[in-house]
């Protein structure tokens, strides 16, 4: 009698241990930023990538839990391609190196690095929150205001958190308002 429960896929070697060797990166990465060795955990963090970067896509289709044929996307419906576990993990770690960037107070790299994370999973509200709070230290007030209104309208439950942050954010902004004008007045 056949099983009707599907089975992983087996991957080959060298894939299977790429995604090991970055898994194991990432988890070192995670202690190094646990510690505060934010550079190591960098470091970490990159390596990691390099090694799910170098995965071939095709060599994937194990790793999304199905074998069955997926249904065709409906009348007007973007079809946006399976997310693999390599794709779960380069979300986390372009979230994680996010956090080390602004940990360094490097307002550019965390805002790239939260980007990226986006581009894997646009509903990541830590990477929604990281881009917020970076573009509002690059001094672009208003579009960190319209990233945070708008994640505290989809995560209530972090409302207090973003309330916070654009409070601080304003406070920043009528700072060197006020400088400004004083310096044009002489």
């Amino acid at each position: 009698m056949a099983s009707t429960s599907t089975t992983p896929v087996e991957l080959d070697p060298v894939t299977q241990q790429k995604l090991d060797t970055a898994k194991q990166k990432k988890d070192t990465a995670d202690q190094a930023f646990k510690a505060g060795q934010t550079k190591d955990a960098l470091r970490s963090y990159h390596e990691a990538l390099m090694y799910l970067l170098g995965i071939d896509r095709n060599a994937l289709k194990g790793l999304t839990g199905g074998s069955a044929p997926e249904p065709p996307a409906k009348e007007g419906e973007e079809k946006k391609p399976e997310k693999t576990e390599v794709d779960e993990l380069v979300e986390k770690i372009y979230n994680n190196m996010s956090a080390c960037h602004m940990t360094n107070k490097n307002w550019q790299r965390a805002l790239d690095t939260a980007n990226k994370a986006l581009s894997k999973n646009e509903n990541n509200y830590k990477a929604v929150f990281r881009k917020g709070k970076a573009l509002g230290e690059l001094g672009y007030y208003e579009r960190a205001q319209k990233v945070l209104e708008e994640l505290k309208t989809k995560n209530p439950s972090d409302a207090a958190n973003i309330s916070a942050e654009l409070a601080r954010l304003k406070a920043i902004d009528v700072a060197k308002e006020k400088a400004l004008n004083k310096k044009l007045k002489g």
